[in-house]
């Protein structure tokens, strides 16, 4: 076993420097508390000197008990010219409270010269009294080498030389920062065993960005390198295209490279763990995304489904229960029979590969999506398809008929959609009335005050999503849309579709899928 590699997580500051990316106070607790759950080593709150909102939060932090993560503050070196207890910056630092202060200095000579405008011996003096001046306040002192890299490439001389006076000054860890994102994994590992053997008694540390698609390779080869302490953000989130995503970085080191990094029972929380963060920064969860994401171990070919049923390690890298992920079969025009026995599998249905009623299925299914019809995000839709076919399928109301208005007064003033829809539940005749904002809003309003009395579990289902496609734009006006449907009750979330020349009756469809399957759902349980 090779020896532990410290996860230090910055999302909260670095992270939160990426576009689209902001964290409301209370978010960030929940954020800290989560990771610190998780079992990351420690957790970067904020700049101590950039804005309010970050020192209220290691105030607020410094109340919580944490089980195991140490709280950093993030600050840079001392202004030039100026004595570190008299410094702004350094001062904040301290008034933060955290057992950890990270601080960043200059290691370019482009950036000593022209951006701090000093000499080179005043910016290892700013580094080596900063160090020594939080060390002296009985802080553990994490030092970020910003543009290591770059600098090194520069002039090696100069940028080992920063580092040392970081060293020498009692620095507990060196961190090396690809800060512009451009080093290619090859130059940096051999960069980092430079610096491993100029300080034999250091703790090297590897801070990467994404701007090369390089973050999570250049991470990987500094730890194969000797590097021990690892920075990044949970998701990648980051300044430009993002930092080294923890996410990716840390199940491989787990599970590829046998290097400790967190508790073993901490790795089945991660796609939970990115799923927060995700929530928490308000930002959609990328569905492509490595390890957690949906579509991870999401096999479409049928040759792929069917490797995956005789042996799981023919198309899939590690098990997906491992990083808290499931697998998931697509249903698609690539679809062979082994897509449509599995899907039976899951909903419970005892079909053999090869019986006619899987011929079938296929057979329905392929004449449909040569109609427009998609079902990968709309596996509702697939699932009460093969209810259909099997004969299997209860109408738990039927149309008797709908119409919609949309009506405008005057030009200030915000359109409304009003819809009534007839139905017959039981031999029972329901009309109602619904209004929303367009159409399709007003629909789902009114179908679901129609079902409510029949089936109280309908008011349980929202629509999250909605989505339009047109599929033969050339036919102009009669083109053929299709119409994909999220909905939720909550606890889960389906996906259904529809497709007509007629965006209402489409959008119909699509609603009368949604609600179906979850009463499909309801009575299931029921039986169970």
């Amino acid at each position: 076993m090779n020896p532990r590699v410290e996860i230090y997580d910055t999302t909260l500051r670095d992270g939160a420097q990426g576009e689209g990316i902001s964290f409301s106070g209370v978010g960030k607790i929940l954020v800290a508390k989560r990771l610190d759950e998780f079992g990351v080593d420690y957790i970067e709150g904020g700049y101590a000197a950039s804005n309010p909102k970050d020192m209220e939060f290691f105030h607020a932090i410094g109340k919580e008990k944490l089980k195991h993560a140490r709280v950093a503050a993030f600050g840079s070196t001392r202004r030039a010219q100026i004595k570190a207890e008299d410094d702004v910056g350094c001062k904040a630092l301290i008034e933060a409270g955290t057992p950890v202060c990270t601080i960043f200095g200059k290691s370019w000579r482009l950036h000593v010269h022209e951006v701090l405008r000093t000499t080179e011996d005043e910016n290892r003096a700013m580094i080596a009294d900063t160090v020594r001046f939080l060390k002296q306040n009985g802080k553990e002192v994490i030092y970020d080498a910003e543009h290591f890299f770059d600098g090194y490439k520069d002039s090696a001389e100069h940028a080992l030389s920063t580092l040392r006076a970081a060293f020498e000054a009692g620095a507990d860890r060196l961190v090396l920062c690809d800060t512009n994102g451009g080093t290619l994994p090859g130059e940096l590992a051999a960069i980092v065993v430079v610096v491993q053997q100029a300080f034999p008694g250091a703790k090297v540390g590897i801070h990467t960005h994404n701007d090369s698609e390089l973050g999570v390779a250049n991470t990987l080869a500094a730890i194969a390198a000797g590097a021990m302490h690892v920075q990044g953000t949970i998701n990648g989130f980051g300044e430009r295209v993002g930092n080294a995503n923890l996410v990716s970085i840390i199940p491989n080191l787990a599970l590829k490279m046998g290097y400790a990094c967190m508790q073993p029972d901490s790795l089945p929380q991660l796609k939970a763990v990115a799923q927060f963060v995700y929530e928490m920064a308000n930002v959609r969860p990328n569905t492509k995304q490595a390890f957690v994401g949906d579509s991870a171990f999401a096999h479409k070919a049928g040759m792929h489904v069917d490797g995956v049923r005789k042996l799981a390690s023919s198309f899939e890298h590690i098990v997906p229960e491992s990083v808290g992920n499931q697998r998931r079969i697509l249903i698609s025009e690539l679809s062979g029979a082994s897509n449509i026995f599995l899907k039976a599998v899951e909903m419970g249905l005892d079909l053999d590969k090869n019986s006619p009623e899987v011929k079938q299925i296929l057979h329905e299914l392929e004449g449909l999506e040569k109609r427009g019809y998609a079902f990968e995000a709309a596996e509702a839709s697939f699932k009460l398809l093969i209810q259909k076919v099997l004969k299997k399928h209860k109408p738990f109301f039927d149309l008797l008929g709908y119409r919609v208005i949309v009506e405008k007064r005057s030009k200030g003033e915000h359109s409304m959609a009003e819809a009534t829809v007839k139905l017959s539940v039981n031999g029972e005749v329901e009309s109602t009335v619904g209004e929303g904002d367009g159409p399709v809003d007003a629909l789902n309003d009114a179908l679901r005050k129609a079902l409510t009395r029949f089936y109280p579990a309908i008011k349980d289902v929202t629509l999250v999503d909605y989505q339009v496609r047109i599929l033969d734009p050339e036919e102009g006006t009669g083109a053929k849309t299709r119409v994909l449907i999220e909905s939720s009750d909550g606890k889960q979330s389906w996906g259904t579709v529809g497709v007509s020349p007629n965006l209402i009756e489409a959008s119909w469809e699509a609603l009368v899928d949604s609600v179906e399957y979850k009463l499909f759902l309801e009575e299931s349980a029921a039986r169970s």
